[in-house]
């Protein structure tokens, strides 16, 4: 395959592009590298692949030094003629679309940014993809599309039309986008919904992140909801594995889709939705004792309600995609965490 993964200078595009890269598959890695979090962090994760930072340039593609086979281009999904430019010259098979603006607070604070990336620029792929032959667009979903649902475990078949946050609005809406693609062009489209991924070189952002730096710094963590929360969390090696199978597999279409009894996750179109959790959720305030353990330190907590488009419990139900790729997520908890910090400790020179 020769690949297109956007948001290689993020969390789950780095460790996507190295496996495919590892795998012998030609990749081209894109990202704006925007400042939403440290931009030192996401050009440390270019360079361990290989992309030097004084070679980057917006618009220019850079080769590894690392992987004959891995190239890495600054561009912004919004930018459709250089995107155009993009897929003319490279020939593509394969997208995987990781790319998107992060994070459900943030989307309360600054609505336009989650248009632009994760609409207007996701609309852009879909055009590139149905002008090149596109083979398979695989993107990025996301868990937080289940909203105000109250039936766990959370499932591909239920209805997702009551988000709580722009976020998971914009999410839902490249799920419509992209079954609107597959069934006026053909085009096959997987959605990933993405289930609370961590790991090493994560996000800053994101709450095991803030617990370890906040527990080594002797600061108190935020603990929302009073602690009364469940997350459904999933081992970056285990997405990247999933993905992997995916992306090997484009739907062709269900035989068996009813128009009168609707499945929201597959279509008559070469359409189709999959959950990649740990389908085991784990309370919060075990999370922070397995994070306080590998530290050897007890979290000082401060104990605050539940935050503005955030639910209590994810829970994904992940039987579709066993049945389609043979493959669910299995590291536990203890084993993720003892993987993280141990890299945290590396990277900051702890």
């Amino acid at each position: 395959m020769k690949v297109l993964v956007t948001g290689t200078a993020g969390f789950i595009g780095f460790h996507l592009a190295n496996r495919l890269v590892a795998d012998g598959h030609e990749v081209v890695g894109l990202d704006s590298i925007n400042n939403y979090y440290d931009v030192s962090l996401k050009i440390s994760r270019l360079e361990e692949a290989g992309i030097a930072r004084n070679r980057i340039a917006y618009r220019e593609l850079v080769s590894s030094s690392k992987h004959a086979n891995y190239y890495f281009v600054q561009l912004k999904l919004e930018d459709l003629a250089s995107l155009q430019e993009l897929f003319q010259e490279h020939q593509f098979t394969h997208v995987v679309n990781l790319a998107a603006q992060a994070g459900v607070r943030y989307s309360l604070k600054n609505p336009s940014a989650y248009l632009q990336s994760n609409v207007v620029g996701f609309a852009n792929l879909l055009e590139c993809c149905r002008h090149n032959q596109i083979q398979h667009f695989v993107y990025a979903s996301s868990s937080s599309v289940y909203g105000m649902n109250k039936k766990i475990p959370f499932s591909t078949s239920d209805n997702v039309d009551h988000p709580v946050s722009l976020y998971a609005a914009t999410k839902k809406s490249n799920e419509l986008m992209a079954h609107t693609y597959s069934h006026l062009f053909a085009l096959p489209t997987t959605g990933l919904r993405f289930f609370t991924v961590y790991g090493p070189w994560g996000r800053p952002d994101m709450a095991y992140f803030l617990f370890a730096k906040a527990i080594l710094n002797n600061e108190p963590i935020k603990v929302f909801n009073y602690g009364e929360m469940q997350r459904d969390f999933t081992f970056v090696d285990d997405i990247v594995e999933s993905v992997t199978r995916v992306l090997a597999r484009p739907p062709e279409g269900n035989d068996e889709w009813s128009a009168i009894a609707p499945d929201p996750s597959s279509s008559s179109a070469p359409y189709k939705v999959f959950n990649i959790g740990n389908n085991q959720p784990v309370d919060l305030m075990h999370f922070i004792r397995v994070i306080e353990q590998e530290l050897g330190k007890e979290a000082k907590k401060e104990m605050l309600p539940i935050q503005a488009g955030d639910v209590p419990t994810t829970f994904a139900d992940v039987s579709d995609l066993i049945d389609a790729v043979d493959y669910k997520p299995k590291t536990t908890i203890e084993e993720g965490i003892r993987v993280f910090i141990n890299w945290y400790k590396a990277y900051y020179g702890i």
